[in-house]
């Protein structure tokens, strides 16, 4: 009889895998999009020349632990708010979308409108306001993550819903900072290639320490589209009659990423027209 329990015991437990396995799978694929944005915009956030090499890694390391604790604040929100009150969950990532697009208009001001004064010392980030900048810009992105893939689990049990949301958050975050890790230290791999003896390895390390300054520099433009389209695309998905209109069109999805972008451009321009006077006024007071 006892062995006949755990048998049964055994076989659920089984049964329950089986299924966090494939709707993990099933929701990790519905978050693609959002995950690469979310690399290009995190590498952007975390590096740059006012860090040192020694420091880079640490960074990254303080903003994955960031980004796990924003995922065991953000799951039970997102759970109990998808029981009690799933009308707040669109507003809430449509708040989070505003602010990711206000946040790329201001550093477009910000480049165009400071050139003249690019012969000025520029202010330096320290290294606190960096990381708190970049999990606050995860807080954003993991939940647009989470709500995604809460949307493939409906209909799942609790349990699984639990653990499939608990896979996915700690599979993106060691995923994606163990990539951005990567990207910050191709130029010291390079260095390290280069004083091999191997012909090969002493190319490839060059090839490497040529095309690291370019690609870091494109990291911003990249970072920067990212936060528009991952802005614009909570709009483009949330507001019922801009989704409606954009499903009816039965554009392509290369169109449908520029409308992304537009979106969030218009958007975080309207942002910025409403909150930088009224930030402007409270920092007189």
């Amino acid at each position: 009889m006892a062995f006949s329990s755990l048998f049964t015991l055994l076989d659920d437990i089984a049964s329950v895998l089986d299924d966090v396995a494939l709707m993990t799978k099933a929701a990790t694929k519905k978050t693609a999009g959002v995950i690469g944005d979310d690399l290009a915009l995190n590498a952007n956030q975390v590096s740059g020349k006012d860090i040192k090499p020694e420091r880079e890694l640490p960074i990254i390391w303080a903003v994955a632990k960031g980004s796990l604790i924003n995922k065991v604040i953000l799951i039970p929100i997102a759970l109990l708010l998808s029981v009690y009150l799933p009308v707040l969950i669109n507003p809430l990532l449509m708040i989070g979308g505003a602010y990711l697009c206000f946040e790329g208009v201001e550093k477009l001001l910000h480049k165009f409108l400071h050139k003249a004064d690019s012969h000025e010392p520029q202010e330096i980030v320290s290294e606190a306001d960096k990381i708190k900048g970049a999990v606050r810009t995860d807080f954003i992105l993991s939940a647009e993550i989470i709500i995604i893939a809460l949307g493939v689990l409906q209909g799942s049990t609790t349990l699984t819903k639990v653990l499939s949301l608990s896979a996915i958050g700690i599979g993106i975050t060691l995923f994606v900072y163990g990539l951005v890790g990567l990207i910050v230290k191709l130029d010291d791999i390079g260095l390290w290639m280069l004083n091999k003896k191997s012909t090969l390895s002493q190319g490839i390390g060059k090839g490497l320490l040529f095309i690291m300054p370019w690609f870091m520099k494109s990291l911003s433009v990249i970072g920067t589209i990212a936060m528009f389209l991952v802005g614009g695309g909570i709009f483009t998905h949330t507001v019922p009659f801009i989704h409606h209109f954009i499903e009816g069109l039965q554009i392509d999805l290369a169109f449908l990423s520029f409308v992304d972008l537009v979106v969030g451009v218009v958007i975080g321009s309207i942002a910025c027209l409403v909150l930088l006077p009224l930030i402007k006024l409270l920092g007189k007071k």
